[in-house]
């Protein structure tokens, strides 16, 4: 069929033409909005769920809504190793602008730019200009201690404050938080927490890892109370149904149901797998309606297509010793596994794997809902491994010296 009308967009963070199965949270967070608006407590939120689930099309979602509705946001993503001032001060400084430096200048809005200005210093971010300098110092001693955790809640306030002055709101959002260092996420934290406590128009929301729950609580307890997490999964039967079919319909294209079904159990009924295998099905099917047989002869190239982007750009990231101890839980299964079971598995002892299993960890691949357990943060990342490493290739074991 005709590929330039291919309705299907799988990418990371690409919106899908049908958004199915998430209409309850995206109104949830409306709701919240207004309330923010309106000047009354609304807890923040933070996304959680596996690779492939659509939460940072979530994420983009919201934040349009929030600019729709007269928010002025921010939005970061937070990589491995980067520093969050680095990140966030460039957005800062454009929401400051944004809150229209035209309009008579207030003590709010001088004494946020002060603030910004000396927390960009503090942290040493490169080439801020906030185009608003005075010879009165009106923040003495805010934003520049060099501590994240005092100077961010310092400066979001100050922020956040001008927006109130401007009958408008603050919305901050954050993709990949697992990746935040303790102190980032904790600096964070607090800075929603003293808002809050100000009734002052600022919204968190915030995506990442199902461990971001976990980190959250271990950096302040009381996280656990600022935020809602919902957990964003696979959609239902009937949402994955109107994911896959309702592109091709306004289209003009039908599956039958025999390919729908094979397509959505291939898909485990994931958004991102289900416009994968949406996309390439469409691109090989000769016409319409598209039929098993079709779906079937697009299957080598859907598993080719997810191999060599969605699965490899993460492989290959590991390395020698961390590939192998991800095909050891491959062998046992999609998972989740006792530790225990994949050093056995592998042939060693657990204690010899826990700083390979730590730093997977930290990299994003696997996660621990339970203590003593591993579990993939990528779908069918198990098969993969499988195909890409065809044998488990165990650790010779010990032998003791005489």
């Amino acid at each position: 069929m005709d590929r330039r009308t291919n309705p299907y967009a799988p990418g990371a963070g690409l919106q899908p033409p049908e958004l199915a199965g998430r209409e309850s949270l995206l109104s949830d967070a409306s709701i919240d909005m207004d309330r923010v608006l309106a000047r009354r407590p609304a807890k923040g939120m933070i996304l959680l769920g596996l690779r492939g689930v659509g939460k940072t099309v979530l994420l983009n979602r919201l934040r349009l809504t929030a600019d729709q509705k007269g928010f002025r946001t921010a939005r970061i993503e937070a990589p491995e190793g980067a520093s969050l001032p680095q990140l966030l001060v460039p957005e800062l400084r454009r929401l400051l602008h944004g809150l229209d430096l035209r309009q008579a200048t207030t003590h709010h809005l001088r004494r946020a730019a002060n603030v910004l200005g000396k927390f960009a210093r503090a942290f040493k971010v490169k080439a801020v200009d906030v185009d608003l300098e005075f010879s009165v110092d009106l923040s003495p001693g805010e934003g520049d201690s060099g501590n994240l955790e005092q100077d961010l809640p310092q400066l979001l306030m100050a922020l956040a404050e001008v927006a109130a002055d401007r009958q408008t709101a603050i919305g901050l959002f954050i993709d990949e938080i697992q990746y935040l260092s303790p102190a980032e996420l904790s600096a964070v934290i607090v800075a929603c927490h003293e808002i809050g406590q100000q009734n002052l128009p600022f919204l968190f929301i915030g995506a990442g890892l199902p461990q971001t729950a976990a980190l959250a609580g271990k950096a302040k307890s009381y996280s656990e109370r600022l935020f809602n997490y919902p957990q964003v999964g696979a959609l239902e039967a009937n949402d994955a149904r109107a994911a896959l079919l309702k592109p091709a319909q306004a289209e003009g294209v039908a599956f039958n149901d025999e390919a729908s079904e094979h397509v959505l159990q291939a898909a485990e009924n994931f958004p991102y797998f289900i416009q994968e295998w949406g996309f390439q099905v469409w691109n090989a099917a000769p016409a319409s309606p598209i039929t098993s047989a079709m779906v079937r002869a697009a299957t080598p190239g859907v598993v080719a297509q997810l191999d060599n982007n969605f699965f490899r750009v993460r492989f290959d990231r590991l390395t020698p010793l961390e590939q192998k101890y991800l095909r050891a839980m491959a062998e046992l299964g999609p998972g989740p596994h006792g530790t225990g079971r994949i050093a056995e598995t592998l042939g060693v002892p657990t204690s010899s794997v826990a700083a390979v299993r730590q730093r997977l960890v930290a990299k994003g691949m696997v996660w621990s809902q339970r203590h003593g357990e591993t579990a993939f943060t990528v779908p069918m990342f198990d098969a993969f491994m499988k195909r890409q490493m065809p044998e488990l290739l165990k650790h010779a074991p010990q032998t003791r010296s005489r």
